[in-house]
C-alpha cells in the first residue's frame, strides 16, 4: 500500500472551520489517515513519499451535482449530434470525463443521458473521470421539459435523454425499469424548461400524483432519491410536497416553499452557471431564457438567506462548457451571496450529503476517502482561483494523481 504525505500548504477541509497553516495531509492507499496541522502529525512510515505543495491550499475533492456529460455544451447541439455515429459521440464522452476530472471534480452527478456502464467504468479504471451517479434518463409528460419532438416532426428526446410518461402507472413502471437499470437517482421534470422547444417555465410539466408515484416508487426500490427540474412556482410546489431530494434550478422559489424545504431537508441546486449564456436557439428561448436567468439571480440569495441547504451543480454539458464546474463557486458568492467558505462547504460536504456519500467523501478528515484538490493561491480571499484550470494544480482521486499540473513527483 502506498503511503504519501502532502506538507507545506494551507487545509481547508471541507467542515466550514477555519483553514490549518502550516498543514498535512497523510494518503494511506485510498484513504486520509491524517489531516492537520504538521505540528501534532504523526510520524509518517520510513517508505512514505512526501509531497513539498509549496504553500497552496489542499481542498477536498469538489461535487458537481448536475451535470450532463453525452451533452456538448457550447460546442454543439442535439441536431448537430444526431449527426454523428454512436461510437464518435461515445469518444467525445471520455474526453469530457478526463477533463472534468482533471479541472478537480472528483465526483459528479449525471442527471440525464449516460447509463450505469460509463458509471461502472470509471470505477474499474478502464476510463479516467470522476466517480458518478447516474440518473440515465429525465422523466416527464407529453409537451414537458423531456419532450424534444420538433415542429418538423423529428423527434429528439431519445438522443437527448428523455422519456415520457403520461400516467401513474407508466411513471411508476418506468421508475422501477431504471432501477432495474442500475440508477442511482431518479430525475424527473416537474416544471417546464429553457431549453426545451414545446413548454414554459410556469407549466407544470409532470402531475403531482405522478412524481408521487416516483418519490415512492425510489423509496421503495433502494431508497433512491429523486432530483426534480423544477423552474417555475407550479413545478417546484409540486415537487417539494411530493417529497423530492432535491429542487433543480429553483428560480420561482417563494418564503413558504424555501421554509418547506428546510424542515423536510430538502436541496437545492441553483445550476447558476447554466444562466450566464443566453438560450439562442430560437427567439422563443431566447426570450426565456432572459426572464428565467434573472429570476435565478434573484433568489439564490434568499433562498441561501432562508437556510435551504445549497449544493453545487452547473448544468454542464447544456450551455456550459465541460471541465468549466468551478466557476460556479464564485457565482455562489457574487450573485448568491454566500461567503467564500461556505461556497467551499457547498462544493464539497453539502453535495456530499446531497449524493448520499458523506461517510466517505466531502471533507478531508481521517477515514475518508483521498480525494483532494490542490489550489494555487487562497481561494478564500479569491474564490474566482478555483475557475481557472491552471490553478487546478494537483488533483488526486481515491488515493492516486488524476491531474498534476504543478509536476509534483508522485508515487
Amino acid at each position: 500500500m502506498t503511503t504519501m504525505l502532502l506538507r507545506n500548504a494551507t487545509l481547508i477541509d471541507g467542515t466550514g472551520a477555519d483553514p490549518v497553516d502550516d498543514a498535512v495531509v497523510l494518503i494511506d492507499g485510498a484513504t486520509i489517515s491524517w489531516a492537520g496541522p504538521a505540528a501534532a502529525a504523526p510520524a509518517p512510515a520510513p517508505d512514505t513519499t512526501t509531497v513539498d505543495l509549496g504553500g497552496h491550499t489542499i481542498c477536498p475533492g469538489f461535487f458537481d451535482c448536475h451535470v450532463h456529460f453525452h451533452l456538448p455544451g457550447p460546442n454543439g447541439s442535439p441536431l448537430q449530434m444526431a449527426l454523428r455515429p454512436a461510437s464518435y459521440r461515445h469518444f467525445e464522452l471520455i474526453d469530457r470525463l478526463r477533463t472534468t476530472v482533471r479541472n478537480g471534480i472528483t465526483t459528479a452527478r449525471d442527471l440525464m443521458g449516460i447509463d450505469a456502464g460509463v458509471r461502472d467504468a470509471v470505477a474499474a479504471g478502464l476510463i479516467e473521470g470522476p466517480r458518478l451517479l447516474v440518473a440515465i434518463e429525465m422523466l416527464s409528460q407529453s409537451s414537458g421539459h423531456a419532450d424534444f419532438h420538433l415542429p418538423c416532426g423529428l423527434d429528439l428526446t431519445p438522443l437527448v435523454g428523455g422519456f415520457l410518461v403520461d400516467s401513474v402507472d407508466a411513471a411508476r413502471r418506468r421508475a422501477r425499469e431504471l432501477v432495474r437499470a442500475g440508477a442511482d437517482v431518479l430525475k424527473i421534470a416537474s416544471s417546464g424548461g429553457v431549453s426545451s422547444p414545446s413548454d414554459d417555465p410556469t407549466w407544470l410539466g409532470m402531475r403531482r400524483e405522478m412524481i408521487t408515484a416516483i418519490v415512492e416508487e425510489g423509496r421503495d426500490y433502494g431508497d433512491r432519491p429523486v432530483a426534480a427540474h423544477a423552474i417555475g412556482y407550479a413545478g417546484i410546489r409540486a415537487a417539494v410536497e411530493a417529497g423530492v431530494h432535491s429542487i433543480e434550478h429553483g428560480y420561482a422559489l417563494d418564503d413558504e416553499l424555501r421554509a418547506q424545504m428546510v424542515a423536510q431537508g430538502t436541496f437545492l441546486v441553483p445550476t447558476l452557471l447554466e444562466t450566464m449564456a443566453p438560450v439562442t436557439a430560437s427567439p422563443a428561448g431566447a426570450a426565456k431564457s432572459a426572464k428565467w436567468h434573472a429570476l435565478a439571480h434573484e433568489s439564490v440569495a434568499a433562498s441561501a438567506a432562508a437556510g435551504v441547504a445549497i449544493a453545487v451543480g452547473t448544468d454542464a454539458g447544456l450551455s456550459p462548457e465541460h471541465g468549466t464546474n468551478l466557476k460556479e463557486l464564485a457565482l455562489l458568492v457574487t450573485v448568491g451571496g454566500l461567503t467564500p467558505m461556505q461556497a467551499i462547504v457547498a462544493g464539497t460536504r453539502t453535495s456530499a450529503e446531497l449524493c448520499g456519500v458523506a461517510d466517505t467523501l466531502g471533507t478531508v478528515e481521517a477515514g475518508k476517502t483521498a480525494d483532494l484538490v490542490i489550489v494555487r493561491g487562497d481561494p478564500l480571499t479569491d474564490i474566482a482561483t478555483v475557475a481557472d484550470p491552471e490553478n487546478i494544480r494537483l488533483v488526486i482521486k481515491d488515493g492516486h494523481a488524476v491531474g498534476n499540473r504543478g509536476g509534483y513527483a508522485m508515487p
